[in-house]
């Protein structure tokens, strides 16, 4: 049955809905959790890892994860101490964040993308007595980045406490490589330290209680530095099952994650979708493959597959696409940023997706606070985020009254209920700035909520463009560019101008073997939208500046085109 907002007051005419509150919140710790769905299903497939040749049951992921939480408990950790993860997608991140959840730890989501200065920051800014570090990936070699921070690594016996000048609250470094260096413990002899039956592991997770914080996500640093969202059992479990919920999912489904797991696609929407329903992660490959996802898909007979928008289009536009066949394909989740109608529609005809889900959220909401499921017509699904999650409440606001927007009416979503954190790591001051005084989380997205309670997300309050006096939604045009034939992929941003204050540019990706022209494209908006909307400015270009979780970094567009162009910031009223 599908979950309906309604209206929070008694006006309906108002932006304001809030989720089905009938089905229960899982009152439990995520360790408390997976052991239940453990005992359910012991034999059934709990994750498969094809490019590490891995296949693990929950009964294998319950022992295996119980020794490597009794091996953080000896190596000296204890409840609320952080440990930081700095690796792609593989069976150690999955074993590593149920180990650490079931004894307390907090587990530290770091960006692979992340360097020196980057690393130095995350480490420091919550103190991390350890980290789990990958060795190496494409042309990065994560050790020498950590021993030129801390070059006192390489001093140090292997397996010893480190005392690092920069880094004063790192103790332990574990590496999953197998090659044995100063200072470091390898993954395997931090696991071989544990055991698999030690009664200390369950005395422990005897103590936990779901409001406790369990892992430190960093919000993207666009605008100063980044900011550690604190997130709960309660928060990370509850919002991973009502994602599966949505998606009508049970212990048969599979789910293809080729989503990076530090973020809380993968790690939630992804690991702990899975485990919440007993159900099979399939990680594709370590980093995002568009090839690899379609052999996985075909080889283990996926039948749910999440992306973000552009992941979808790359493995649409594969050479080898039709090669595959996608029919076990049913259901998933596109997110991360606003889908193309076209690119929807093509997901759903060609991959078989045909209950697919658009999901909309924020780390700082565990993350989803919006979705549609497999029975919202697809009208709704091509053109809107779905409706409210159980439990959660949304309005839309003006964003400068703060007073709720009739329905129709662009403002600024704000999200209130169990799946927002608890805060920003030790920075009440930044927190107030977000969470107001009845709990309500500003998450700076403008979006539309029509009258039956469908949120449509328009752009970002820093994205919305302002030519003229004419306030322009960059997803309103970046759709229409969709519908050219040559058109692949297409981002719109707002740049300085000395007569309007702002103009139109448009970052375009054509389809392989296409041809267009500035001239072309602007010829084909004329007559079609407004002439304000036309693209002053086009660019085409091979990629966006993208973050790793597949979100684009409109911000870099703008500084490119900045330099490019030669234009400063025109002074606003």
């Amino acid at each position: 049955m599908e979950h309906h907002a309604a209206p929070q007051s008694g006006n309906p005419s108002l932006s304001l809905a809030c989720g089905d509150p009938s089905p229960p919140l899982l009152d439990e710790t995520i360790g408390g959790n997976f052991r239940r769905m453990a005992a359910l299903y012991p034999e059934n497939e709990a994750l498969v890892s094809c490019h590490q040749g891995v296949r693990l049951t929950y009964r294998d992921l319950d022992r295996q994860s119980h020794q490597l939480a009794s091996a953080l408990l000896r190596l000296g950790l204890a409840k609320g101490d952080r440990v930081g993860l700095w690796a792609h997608n593989r069976v150690e991140w999955l074993l590593l964040q149920i180990a650490t959840a079931r004894v307390g730890l907090i587990l530290v989501n770091l960006n692979p993308a992340y360097r020196i200065a980057e690393l130095e920051y995350a480490l420091n800014r919550v103190g991390c007595r350890a980290l789990v570090t990958t060795t190496t990936f494409r042309t990065t070699s994560y050790l020498e980045l950590l021993e030129e921070l801390a070059p006192e690594i390489r001093t140090t016996p292997p397996g010893q406490p480190l005392r690092l000048a920069r880094l004063p609250s790192l103790q332990y470094v574990v590496q999953l490589g197998t090659k044995e260096r100063p200072g470091l413990l390898t993954f395997s002899e931090l696991f071989g330290r544990g055991d698999a039956d030690d009664p200390e592991v369950d005395r422990v997770a005897a103590t936990l209680t779901p409001d406790e914080p369990i892992n430190l996500q960093f919000t993207s640093g666009t605008t100063g530095f980044p900011k550690g969202a604190t997130l709960t059992h309660r928060n990370l479990l509850n919002n991973g099952y009502f994602v599966g919920e949505a998606m009508r999912f049970t212990a048969r489904d599979r789910l293809c994650v080729p989503v990076p797991l530090y973020h809380c696609f993968g790690m939630v929407m992804g690991n702990l979708t899975c485990l919440s329903h007993g159900a099979t992660i399939v990680y594709p490959s370590e980093g995002f493959d568009a090839l690899a996802v379609l052999q996985a898909i075909r080889a283990e007979r996926c039948t749910a597959l999440h992306g973000v928008p552009t992941m979808f289009i790359a493995e649409l536009e594969h050479p080898r696409f039709t090669d595959f066949d996608l029919t076990s394909l049913r259901t998933g989740i596109m997110a991360g940023s606003p889908c193309p109608i076209t690119v929807m529609q093509r997901v759903v005809r060609d991959m078989h997706l045909a209950e697919i889900t658009i999901a909309y959220g924020m780390t700082e909401t565990s993350p989803v606070s919006c979705q549609s499921t497999p029975e919202t017509p697809l009208k709704k699904r091509v053109s809107t985020v779905g409706v409210v999650q159980p439990h959660l409440q949304v309005k839309i606001v003006d964003p400068t009254t703060g007073t709720t927007v009739p329905r129709g009416r662009p403002g600024e979503l704000c999200t209130r209920g169990y799946a927002v954190m608890r805060g920003y790591w030790e920075e009440p001051a930044r927190t107030q700035e977000v969470i107001d005084a009845d709990g309500w989380m500003h998450t700076g997205d403008l979006a539309t909520m029509d009258a039956e309670g469908y949120v449509n997300i328009v752009g970002r309050l820093k994205d919305m463009v302002s030519r003229g006096g004419e306030k322009i939604y960059p997803r309103e045009v970046e759709e229409f560019l969709h519908r050219h034939p040559a058109v692949s992929d297409a981002q719109v941003i707002g740049v300085p101008d000395h007569k309007y204050g702002e103009e139109l540019c448009a970052w375009i990706i054509l389809k392989r073997g296409q041809q267009a022209t500035a001239d072309s494209i602007r010829e084909f908006c004329r007559s079609q939208i407004a002439y304000y909307k036309i693209p002053r400015y086009v660019k085409f270009v091979d990629a966006f500046p993208m973050t790793v979780t597949g979100k684009v970094q409109k911000f870099r567009m703008r500084e490119i085109m900045r330099a490019e162009l030669q234009l400063a910031d025109e002074p606003t009223a």
